[in-house]
């Protein structure tokens, strides 16, 4: 997280930063993943394989048996890129922009895997959850997907309506010697 001009919320008072992103272009894409074509040309449009369950790779995540979350690169348009993969996948297929839906955050620090472990009802030790792994569950009563984008650094998706509370959330749960360091 170099680069803080695309965030339009930081809080970097408490035990980790939290930071909410701007708009960030994303299209989920439903279909049949383990059928053969299907999975060739996702590879295809995409430049990566189908992720395992529960990974994300290459800014493409697995969300269920039938869907992916892929965040699209900043010079590519999600709207170009759900139509693209409509119109190529030779299989029922619905690829939908899904970028004004979506509240990405970011949480950094060394305590981050704390804050999220108030609420998520996820193993968050370094053994269980490491840079490749995607989880899709709850944060607080909220909806979530959350993966780590290095050591220090996790990435959070939930429904835009819930940006303002995810935002109070995140950093009422990151308020200095409030963390329990299970870590």
């Amino acid at each position: 997280m170099s680069d803080l001009s695309n965030f339009s919320q930081i809080d970097g008072s408490g035990a980790a930063l939290v930071a909410a992103e701007g708009r960030v272009e994303m299209v989920t894409l439903k279909a049949d993943l383990s059928n053969k074509a299907t999975k060739a040309a996702i590879k295809e449009i995409l430049g990566t394989a189908v992720p395992a369950p529960r990974k994300i790779s290459n800014s493409v995540a697995w969300m269920a048996p039938d869907e992916l979350l892929i965040m699209v690169p900043e010079d590519f348009s999600a709207d170009a890129l759900a139509e693209q993969l409509n119109a190529e996948i030779k299989a029922p297929v619905l690829a939908v922009n899904v970028s004004d839906a979506r509240a990405v955050f970011t949480l950094k620090g060394n305590n981050a895997r704390e804050v999220l472990a108030k609420g998520a009802p996820v193993d968050l030790s370094p053994a269980a959850f490491g840079k490749s792994d995607f989880r899709r569950t709850r944060l607080g009563q909220v909806a979530v997907a959350f993966w780590m984008e290095a050591d220090d650094e996790f990435r959070l998706v939930c429904f835009t309506s819930m940006r303002g509370f995810m935002f109070d959330w995140l950093t009422n749960a990151a308020q200095k010697d409030s963390l329990p360091l299970y870590f």
